[in-house]
């Protein structure tokens, strides 16, 4: 038995847990890559910052990560595992490609952070007995950190937004779950109002917990 959302409407209830699946699949998505993509970033910042080599040395590869759209990130990272004979699932194209992305613009934001801390302020540690993983670990981590923290909050939210292009690859998140009801069904406002709503509710927690975290590093 088909039962209707309302008596007007081509949604049934089983819409709503498809379209629903897909938000998980969007906050599956930006935790793992988020969290993956920030482990990148502080390696690969602080190993740029602490070394000519690498800084010149990658410095092609941040650069074309950068200004590539990511659209075209998602197709050929799946086309060269193809074309290697390592075919991968279309959530294994997009943690990837979604990793590498938020790598590459956390090591910028965390070598903008290291920059920010005065060269005085870290002498003057040093002077006073630290070496450099003391200096590291309680004088630029976290003046740095209270730096970043904000564009690092920005960046989690814009990376959630981006997830919408995995879909080109063939993964059913959120935004391609609603495309293949609105097909089915032809509510095209109503399901883009609760896909905004579905945003909204992904983004909008972590955007203020951002802000009160950053009041109490603020105050610390």
């Amino acid at each position: 038995m088909v039962i209707n959302i309302t008596p007007y409407s081509g949604l049934q209830w089983s819409d709503f847990w498809y379209v629903l699946d897909g938000a998980w699949r969007t906050v599956m998505l930006t935790i793992v890559s988020g969290a993956a993509g920030t482990l990148i970033g502080l390696v690969l910042g602080w190993a740029r910052e602490n070394s000519v080599i690498l800084r010149y040395g990658l410095a092609l590869y941040v650069d074309v990560t950068r200004s590539v759209p990511l659209i075209i990130q998602f197709i050929l990272v799946n086309s060269v595992f193809s074309i290697f004979g390592l075919p991968l699932t279309p959530l294994e194209v997009g943690l990837l490609t979604l990793s590498l992305y938020m790598g590459v613009q956390t090591s910028e934001l965390v070598r903008a952070g290291i920059r920010s801390v005065p060269e005085q302020l870290q002498k003057a540690a040093r002077s006073l007995g630290m070496n450099y993983w003391q200096v590291q670990t309680h004088i630029t981590a976290p003046l740095a950190i209270r730096t970043i923290f904000p564009s690092w909050i920005g960046t989690l939210i814009g990376l959630t937004k981006d997830t919408a292009l995995v879909s080109v690859v063939g993964y059913i998140e959120l935004l391609r779950a609603a495309q293949i009801v609105i097909n089915r069904s032809n509510e095209t406002l109503l399901i883009l109002i609760g896909v905004g709503v579905f945003y909204f509710i992904i983004c909008y927690p972590v955007s203020l917990y951002g802000r009160r975290l950053e009041r109490r590093l603020a105050h610390d």
